[in-house]
C-alpha cells in the first residue's frame, strides 16, 4: 500500500518566555492511499522539515477508511469541528472536485473524483481539515444502512 502525502499549512508559532520568544514551527498535512484510506496530522518542531515529518507520521497513526460510490461519496454529508463546517455532496461522473484549501489536499487523497463541498464558518485551516475527517468518518454504506434499519437495500437507496 502506497501512501501519498501532502503539507496542508505550514505556520510560524511563537512562545514568549521570560528571556524573549522562541520560534518554532506548526505543519498540518494529509496521507492517502488514493483508494479510500486519507488521514491528517499535525506537527511541532523548531525547524519545518522536522514538524512536517511529524505532522506525516502523526497522519498516518490515524488513517480511516473513506467509504466510496465509484468516484463519490454515496450521500449528502455535514462534518462539524471546531468553528469549521463542511459540506460534502455526491457530484456525477466527470464534475470534478470542487473544493477549496485544505478539503480538496483530503478529497484527492482520498481517491475521491467527483464532490461538490462548501466550508462555512471557519477559514482556519486545522478546523477544516478537522470537519471534513469528521464527514468523511459519517459517511455509511447503502448495506450498512439497511442491515441497521431493517430494511431492504432498494428501499433506502433509490
Amino acid at each position: 500500500m502506497e501512501l501519498k502525502d501532502q503539507v496542508i499549512s505550514i505556520r510560524r508559532v511563537t512562545k514568549v518566555v521570560k528571556g524573549g520568544k522562541n520560534l518554532s514551527f506548526s505543519a498540518l498535512a494529509a496521507v492517502g492511499s488514493g483508494n479510500g484510506l486519507v488521514g491528517i496530522g499535525k506537527g511541532k518542531a523548531r525547524e519545518v522539515p522536522q514538524a512536517i515529518r511529524k505532522a506525516v507520521e502523526d497522519a498516518k497513526k490515524k488513517l480511516i477508511k473513506v467509504t466510496l460510490a465509484d468516484t463519490t461519496i454515496p450521500h449528502f454529508i455535514k462534518g462539524e469541528a471546531g468553528g469549521g463546517v463542511v459540506i460534502l455532496r455526491p457530484a456525477s461522473k466527470g464534475t470534478g472536485v470542487i473544493a477549496g484549501g485544505a478539503v480538496r489536499v483530503i478529497m484527492e487523497l482520498a481517491g475521491i473524483k467527483d464532490i461538490l463541498t462548501k466550508s462555512i464558518r471557519s477559514n482556519n485551516p486545522v478546523s477544516v481539515a478537522n470537519a471534513t475527517m469528521d464527514a468523511l468518518k459519517k459517511l455509511r454504506n447503502p448495506e450498512e444502512v439497511s442491515e441497521k434499519r431493517g430494511k431492504t437495500k432498494e428501499m433506502i437507496w433509490q
